[in-house]
């Protein structure tokens, strides 16, 4: 039988990163030949399929801000290669792989889905900017071209806001291999034993300065520790963030890490007493599900992605409104009351068992392709 060809193209940080290589190493390599095109300093690890075989790659000048001569660039570097490829479908992961993949979509008769991670006109708070990237969105739909949202969330902005048929519309949430084995830290423990923690670059979407504020106010009731993960990727806001943290005197309370692998990531989230997030906005985050994964009840800001991975008072809290006190008081209430940690604790995992297991949910992918 003939394989369907499948173009991948992204630039390739982050959860859209995790996200590609998940579907590469879970989807059938017997029916599916995939391809990457990504830009030449995104990444230094291969990508594999389920059989640990280096799947074929190509580099070109793609950018995550706007560059107008390097955005031309990539578009007619990708357009050579989808001509010399012939795939049958084009899969577009985050903001500038949408843009470039549905560009190059008009120029063939193609399928082409984009996975945005988060709409682009979510990341700034400038109300012309924001008009001008959700301006964007809609500029490229076409019949061709269709939003694989990777949560419920993202499916209603895709319908209601960017305007897509909801025929248009498919739903492929983010999800992960179950974690049956954490390793030991490959790094020195330079923090308490007893924790929370996260994983977020200081940005604007990460919201990180409210959680530092959460902090401060717990601290005044109760000793708080928090290990923030990934700070040194695309952290436009890491030395506010910084000067914050020794504003309000926290240089005790608060740990920084760079970067770590994602085997040390598990062992973080595994051995805290909760996880946490005060994004604005998500996707679906990996980072949450996999906390979910390793049992961890989380502590969440009521947003896109959050809000569709936490039932409140089920596996979680959900905090509307950036609210310090509530984040404080839901914080408190886990790390204090070991039953209702516990309880919390085991759906967390029921939760992940059900929805968010990649090696069940691959196949709902391979249907979305196959059409």
């Amino acid at each position: 039988m003939k394989k369907i060809k499948i173009a991948h193209i992204l630039h390739s940080v982050g959860g859209v990163d995790v996200s590609l290589r998940l579907i590469l190493q879970n989807i059938n390599d017997e029916k599916y030949d995939n391809f990457v095109i990504h830009a030449k300093d995104d990444i230094e690890v291969d990508y594999v399929d389920k059989k640990a075989v280096k799947i074929r790659d190509y580099k070109t000048d793609i950018i995550r801000n706007i560059s107008i001569f390097k955005d031309l660039k990539s578009i007619y570097f990708t357009y050579k290669i989808i001509k010399k490829e012939k795939p049958q479908v084009i899969h577009c992961h985050s903001a500038k792989g949408g843009v470039i993949g549905k560009v190059i979509g008009m120029f063939f008769n193609i399928r082409v889905y984009h996975t945005p991670q988060a709409f682009s006109y979510l990341s700034t708070q400038n109300k012309f900017k924001r008009m001008i990237f959700l301006w964007i969105e809609k500029s490229l739909k076409r019949k061709n071209i269709f939003l694989l949202a990777s949560s419920n969330s993202e499916y209603i902005r895709a319908v209601k806001e960017v305007g897509f048929e909801k025929e248009q519309v498919k739903i492929f949430n983010n999800c992960i291999n179950p974690i049956e084995f954490v390793k030991p830290l490959s790094i020195q423990k330079t923090w308490p034993e007893k924790y929370i923690c996260t994983v977020g670059r200081p940005s604007y979407q990460k919201n990180i300065d409210l959680m530092i504020k959460v902090i401060s106010v717990i601290k005044k009731e109760t000793d708080i520790h928090l290990v923030l993960m990934g700070v040194g990727l695309h952290a436009d806001e890491l030395n506010n963030i910084k000067k914050l943290i020794l504003d309000l005197d926290l240089n005790n309370n608060v740990t920084l890490l760079n970067w770590t692998s994602r085997e040390d990531v598990f062992n973080i989230i595994k051995n805290s007493q909760i996880y946490i997030s005060t994004a604005r906005y998500e996707g679906l985050p990996y980072s949450v599900i996999e906390a979910l994964a390793l049992s961890k009840p989380c502590v969440v800001s009521d947003c896109d992605g959050n809000k569709d991975l936490i039932v409140d008072g089920y596996n979680g809290y959900l905090v509307g409104n950036n609210d310090i006190f509530i984040f404080k008081e839901k914080i408190l209430k886990l790390i204090n009351n070991k039953i209702i940690n516990e309880v919390l604790s085991v759906n967390a995992l029921k939760s992940f068992n059900e929805n968010y297991n990649i090696s069940k949910n691959i196949k709902q992918l391979e249907q979305i392709y196959n059409s």
